[in-house]
C-alpha cells in the first residue's frame, strides 16, 4: 500500500508520515520546505520537495499510484491570512484543488484533509458539532472552509472518496511557533530559556487541545475505513490559558508569567465536540493534556540541550581568540625555531658541525611545514643571521656586498625556500584539489549507495511479495507450470487444479468447442455434484456462451443469474476459441474486477499451453493414427487414457471405456463407423491387448447404454471394458 503525505516534513505530517511507516506502507512526501524539516523524518522514504500547486505533483502522483492521500500541506498562521490573504489561498484553496485533481486523475482510493475549528467562527453554543453553522472570521478559516466543499463536491461529481478533520489545538513534539496550536511549542521553549510567559487576556480563554499522535492515530484509521465527509477531530475537553501555565510549571518549575491586553480577534472559548467520529471510528484520544505535555515538554528539553552544546561548539570555534591565535600560531613557531637555529648556528661556530648549515636545515623544515609564506620568512631570517655572523667576526656590511659567498650563501637560501615552498604549496593545493575531489567522489558513492539499497530493498520486498502472495504473478507461474504437457487432456485436467488454486473457487469446468462452434462438450470438472454442469451446451441457447463464443470475451455474471457461472473465458488457439472455462462457488469478495483481471491472465496461460499442445498434436498426427483411420495408436490411447483416470481421482470427473473384444478385425470403415457416433471429446484406440476400444469422456455408465445402443443400430457390438483389470 503506497500513501503520499504532503506536507510531510512538517510538525502533524511527520508523526502521520511516521504512523503509516509503522503500519507497513510505502510513504512519499511532498514538502515546499517553508516550514518543515527533514530531520523530523528519520526512516526510508521518497522525498519530494516541491509546492503542492506546483505541475510538477503530476509527475509524482503518475510516476506512483498511491492508495491514500493525506494533504497536510498549507498555511497554517492565521495572521498571515490576514496580511496575506492572497497567499493564504494560494496554499489552502490553489494547492489543494490541484491534488484533488491528481488524487481524481490517478486514481486515488481514500482522501484526507485537514481542516480546522476556525471554519466556526465565533460561536458559543459549545461544543462545537459538525452540524453547527460556519462563520469564519479570517481568511484561514474562510479557506478551510472552503476546501471542505471542494472535496464535498469532488466526492459528489467524481466518486473520490473524501474525508475533512476540523482540527482542535494541535500540540506536541517537533512543533514550531507558528499555527493555532503554537501557544504550547512558545510556552514551552520560553520556559527552557527562562524567559517569562506572556499571556494575552486574563487566561481564562480556553481551547481543546489534543496530542499530535492522537491526530495521527485517527487519520490512519479513517485510510482504510468507509468514512467520507465532515468530522471533528479533538477531546471534547475545555483547558484554560492558565491551567495549561499550571500544568506546564508542574514539568519545569516555576515560571514568570507576565499578562498583556487581548488580541482583537481571538475566540474566547473553543471546544470541539467529538462524539461523532468516536461512535463511527470507534477511536478516542488516548493522552491526556498532562500526559501529551509531559512527552511534548521532554522532547523540547532534549532538544534544548543539544542545541546549547551545538552552540558551545560553534562558539568556541569562532571565538575571535581562538581565530587569532590560529593565525598567530605559524609565525610564532617560526620565530621559535628561528631562535633555536640561532642559538645552534652561533654556540657551534668551530668543530664538527661547521659542515652543517643549520640555517638551511630551517627553511627546508619551516616550507614543508608551512610553504611558501614562512619558508620566505625564514629565508630572509637565514640571511639575516648569516650578515650578523659575518659582522660578529669583524668585517664591514659594505665589503658584504662585494663578497660573492654572500651572495652564494643568499642565492642558495633564496632558492631552496621558493623550491622547497613552492614544491609544497603545489602538494598542499593538490592535497586540497584531492580532498574535495574525494569528498564530491564520496558524495556521489553514498547517493549512488543509497539508491543502490533502497533498489535492493525494494527488490526484497517485492521478490518477498511474490513469493508469499497466493494470487501473485509469481504464484501464478509456478502453478501453472503443472500445464507444461503436450498431451491436450492433461492440460486440461491440470487447468482444473490450476483455476481452482488461484481464483479460490469451489467448482471449474472446461467445455471444449465442436468444430462448428455451435456446442459446447464438457471435458472435465471440479468439486463436488453440489452444482448440476450440463454435460452439452448449445450455445444459442444459453447466454454465457453466446458472450464467450460471439462476443469473444470474458463473461462476469453481474445480475447473478442461477444457471450461469460466476465468470467464464474463452480458451485460444491462434484466434479460435477452442474451449471455455467456467466457475462456480466464488467468494462475494472475490467478486471483483482484480479476479476477473487474474482469471483473465490465468486463461490466458493456459490457452498458450493448449495452442503448443495442439500444435504438437497438428504436428504429429501421422504417428498417432493409425493410417486412414481415427484410431489411436496403443501408446497415445494409453497416455490419454492415464489422463483421464488422475482426473478422476482428483477431480472426480466420469468416464467409460467400451471395449470390441479381442478378434475383431479393425478395418477403415469400421472406425469411421465408430467415429461418427461419438462426440469431438470421446476417442478410439488400440488398447492393451490389440483390440478395438472406446473412451467415452465425462460420461456415467447410463450414458454409455445409449451410445452401446446407438452403435448396436449400426451393427457394431461394444461392451463395457474392464478398465481397472486391463490398465494395472
Amino acid at each position: 500500500m503506497r500513501v503520499l503525505v504532503t506536507g510531510g516534513y512538517g510538525f502533524i505530517g511527520s508523526f502521520v508520515a511516521e504512523r503509516f511507516y509503522k503500519e507497513g506502507y510505502e510513504v512519499s512526501l511532498i514538502d515546499s520546505m517553508s516550514s518543515g524539516d527533514k530531520s523530523n523524518i528519520t526512516f526510508k522514504h521518497k522525498s519530494y520537495i516541491v509546492s503542492i500547486e506546483d505541475r510538477k505533483c503530476e509527475e509524482i502522483f503518475r510516476s506512483t499510484k498511491f492508495d491514500v492521500v493525506v494533504h497536510l500541506a498549507a498555511q497554517v498562521n492565521v495572521s498571515t491570512s490576514l496580511d496575506n490573504p492572497r497567499l493564504d489561498t494560494k496554499s489552502n484553496v490553489l494547492g489543494l484543488s490541484n491534488i484533488l485533481s491528481l488524487s481524481h486523475k490517478y486514481g486515488v482510493k481514500k482522501f484526507i484533509f485537514a481542516s480546522s475549528a476556525a471554519v466556526y467562527g465565533e460561536n458559543d453554543r459549545l461544543p462545537l458539532a459538525e452540524s453547527e453553522e460556519c462563520e469564519p472570521i479570517s481568511p484561514y478559516g474562510l479557506n478551510k472552509w472552503i476546501g471542505e466543499t471542494y472535496c464535498r463536491k469532488w466526492q459528489d461529481i467524481y466518486g473520490l472518496e473524501t474525508i475533512c478533520f476540523r482540527f482542535s489545538n494541535v500540540y506536541g513534539p517537533r512543533q514550531g511557533s507558528v499555527g493555532e496550536g503554537g501557544v504550547v511549542s512558545i510556552f514551552t521553549e520560553r520556559a527552557l530559556h527562562a524567559k517569562e510567559l506572556i499571556v494575552f487576556g486574563d487566561g481564562g480563554q480556553t481551547r481543546d487541545f489534543i496530542y499530535v499522535e492522537d491526530i495521527a492515530d485517527a487519520i490512519y484509521r479513517a485510510s482504510y475505513s468507509s468514512l467520507t465527509g465532515v468530522y471533528n477531530l479533538s477531546t471534547n475537553s475545555e483547558t484554560s490559558v492558565n491551567e495549561l501555565v499550571d500544568t506546564l510549571q508542574s514539568l519545569h518549575g516555576s515560571i514568570p508569567v507576565t499578562y498583556k491586553d487581548g488580541r482583537s480577534g481571538d475566540i474566547y472559548r473553543s471546544v470541539l465536540d467529538n462524539s461523532r467520529i468516536k461512535k463511527d471510528l470507534d477511536w478516542a484520544p488516548k493522552y491526556s493534556l498532562k500526559e501529551g505535555l509531559a512527552r511534548t515538554y521532554r522532547w523540547f528539553a532534549d532538544e534544548h540541550k543539544r542545541s546549547e552544546e551545538r552552540q558551545a561548539d560553534v562558539k568556541r570555534d569562532s571565538s575571535p581568540i581562538w581565530t587569532s591565535v590560529k593565525k598567530v600560531l605559524p609565525y610564532a613557531e617560526n620565530a621559535l625555531a628561528f631562535g633555536v637555529t640561532a642559538w645552534i648556528t652561533l654556540s657551534l661556530q668551530n668543530g664538527m658541525y661547521d659542515i652543517l648549515d643549520f640555517r638551511l636545515i630551517y627553511i627546508i623544515l619551516l616550507g614543508i611545514l608551512y610553504g611558501n609564506r614562512q619558508s620566505l620568512i625564514a629565508v630572509a631570517l637565514s640571511v639575516a643571521l648569516y650578515i650578523y655572523q659575518q659582522l660578529d667576526n669583524g668585517r664591514e656590511f659594505v665589503s658584504l656586498l662585494h663578497d660573492t659567498e654572500f651572495f652564494f650563501h643568499t642565492a642558495v637560501y633564496l632558492f631552496i625556500g621558493l623550491v622547497v615552498g613552492y614544491a609544497i604549496e603545489r602538494k598542499n593545493l593538490a592535497l586540497r584539489n584531492m580532498k574535495r575531489r574525494t569528498e564530491t567522489t564520496e558524495e556521489k558513492y553514498a547517493f549512488l549507495n543509497d539508491i543502490y539499497t533502497e533498489t535492493r530493498l525494494v527488490k526484497d520486498e517485492l521478490q518477498l511479495q511474490v513469493m508469499n502472495s497466493s494470487d501473485s504473478f509469481g504464484k501464478i507461474y509456478s502453478v501453472t507450470k503443472e500445464l507444461e504437457s503436450l498431451e491436450p487432456e492433461s492440460i486440461f485436467n491440470s487447468t482444473v487444479s490450476v483455476v481452482e488454486s488461484i481464483m479460490r473457487v469451489q467448482v471449474v469446468s472446461i467445455y471444449t468447442v465442436n468444430k462448428y462452434g455451435n456446442y459446447l462438450r464438457l471435458v472435465t470438472r471440479s468439486g463436488s455434484g453440489d452444482y448440476e454442469i450440463a454435460k452439452s451446451i448449445k450455445v444459442e441457447d444459453v447466454d454465457f456462451a453466446r458472450h464467450v463464443l460471439h462476443d469473444k470475451k470474458l463473461f462476469v455474471n453481474k445480475k447473478l443469474q442461477a444457471d450461469a457461472p460466476l465468470m467464464a473465458a474463452p480458451v485460444w488457439n491462434g484466434r479460435e476459441v477452442v474451449a471455455v472455462v467456467a466457475l462456480y462457488g466464488m467468494k462475494f469478495d472475490h467478486f471483483t474486477l482484480y479476479y476477473q483481471n487474474l482469471f483473465k491472465i490465468t486463461v490466458d496461460l493456459v490457452s498458450s499451453a493448449l495452442s503448443r499442445a495442439l500444435s504438437f498434436v497438428e504436428a504429429t498426427e501421422n504417428v498417432r493414427y493409425i493410417d486412414g483411420t481415427p484410431v489411436l495408436k496403443p501408446d497415445v490411447f494409453h497416455d490419454i487414457l492415464v489422463s483421464k483416470r488422475i482426473g478422476r481421482a482428483k477431480h472426480g470427473t466420469e468416464y467409460v471405456l467400451l471395449s470390441a473384444g479381442e478378434g475383431n478385425e479393425l478395418t477403415i470403415d469400421l472406425s469411421h463407423l465408430i467415429s461418427g457416433s461419438l462426440r469431438e471429446t470421446d476417442y478410439i484406440g488400440i488398447g492393451p491387448g490389440g483390440e478395438l476400444m472406446v473412451l467415452l469422456s465425462n460420461s456415467s455408465l447410463a450414458d454409455a447404454a445409449f451410445v452401446l445402443e446407438r452403435l448396436q443400430k449400426n451393427g457394431i457390438t461394444l461392451t463395457v471394458a474392464e478398465e481397472e483389470a486391463e490398465y494395472v
